[in-house]
Formats: structure tokens, C-alpha cells, sequence
């Protein structure tokens, strides 16, 4: 296993230990087991969709537990209900399953849905309108202002072209 040092970017950043911590740690756990196989897609600017192919998982079988920066998915094994049935070939995995996602601030869980073995979790990233950047008036001037994001200039252009 090759060991990340980050420690050049450590002196040269302020308040990232956090990110560097958690990308030390992901290389450390990753002990390859692939089980089950996922997809982590972006959907658009601020939404994003985990696959996890969790075929022979019901519904009440899986938990999906979100916490602060943190998505956790579970899959509990369950004994097979035909108990008088010969196995010749067990080819089906039916094991139990921890799997962690860490997430970004103000990304939260919108749905989930398992339908044909996949489980799908979606993500969207809320920023709350406290955390946004404001203008600032100089010479103490009462009004703030929000900034509007690059999204929200797009918008704003493609109405003023609609309408000229």
C-alpha cells in the first residue's frame, strides 16, 4: 500500500486539515472490497445520484442512515426462507454490507428507490441563503445585498435575450 503525505500542502494551507485527514483515512480503509458495486454520478450543478447494485435485497433489508457529512448504507443478510431446498451452487451473494459515503457540506439526501437490484440514493446540495456570499456596502450604507451565483447571471441574460 503507498502511503499519501501530505504534508507539503499542510504548511501551505490554512483550515484544510480536515480534507487531508479525510483523504488519509479513505486510502487506509479502502481494503478493496468492492462489495456491492456502486456508481457515484452528477446530475447537474448541485445534485448528484449513488447506484448501488444490491440485487436480492428487499426493502426492509437496507437502511440508509444520514448524519452530518456522512452517508451510511447498510444491507442486512437474511436466511433463506426455502429451508428444505439442496443448495448444489451458491453463486448469489447474499452477505451483509456496510457501505460509507462522506459528504460535502450541505449536501443532503432528497430520495431513495430500489427498484430492479439497484438502490438509488439522490443527493442535492443545499447552501442556506446565511452561508451565501453578500455585498457588503461601504461607508455605512444599511443595505446588504445577495451575489448572485454564475447560475443565476445564465438565467438572467438568457430572459433579457428572450425579451430583446
Amino acid at each position: 500500500m503507498s502511503r499519501l503525505d501530505f504534508t507539503p500542502y499542510r504548511r501551505s494551507t490554512v483550515g484544510f486539515d480536515r480534507l487531508f485527514d479525510l483523504l488519509e483515512q479513505q486510502a487506509r480503509q479502502n481494503s478493496g472490497d468492492n462489495y456491492p458495486p456502486f456508481n457515484i454520478a452528477r446530475r447537474g450543478e448541485d445534485e448528484y445520484r449513488i447506484t448501488l447494485a444490491v440485487a436480492g435485497f428487499r426493502p426492509q433489508d437496507l437502511d440508509i442512515t444520514a448524519q452530518q457529512n456522512l452517508l451510511v448504507v447498510q444491507g442486512k443478510k437474511r436466511e433463506e426462507d426455502d429451508d428444505d431446498a439442496e443448495l448444489i451452487h451458491v453463486g448469489i451473494a447474499n452477505r451483509g454490507f456496510e457501505r460509507r459515503f462522506e459528504l460535502a457540506d450541505f449536501v443532503r439526501v432528497r430520495s431513495a428507490d430500489l427498484a430492479d437490484g439497484l438502490l438509488t440514493i439522490d443527493l442535492v446540495r443545499e447552501v442556506p441563503e446565511a452561508m451565501k456570499p453578500k455585498k457588503i456596502a461601504v461607508n455605512g450604507a444599511a443595505t446588504l445585498t445577495a451575489v448572485p451565483d454564475a447560475r443565476d447571471r445564465k438565467d438572467s441574460e438568457a430572459q433579457n435575450a428572450d425579451a430583446a
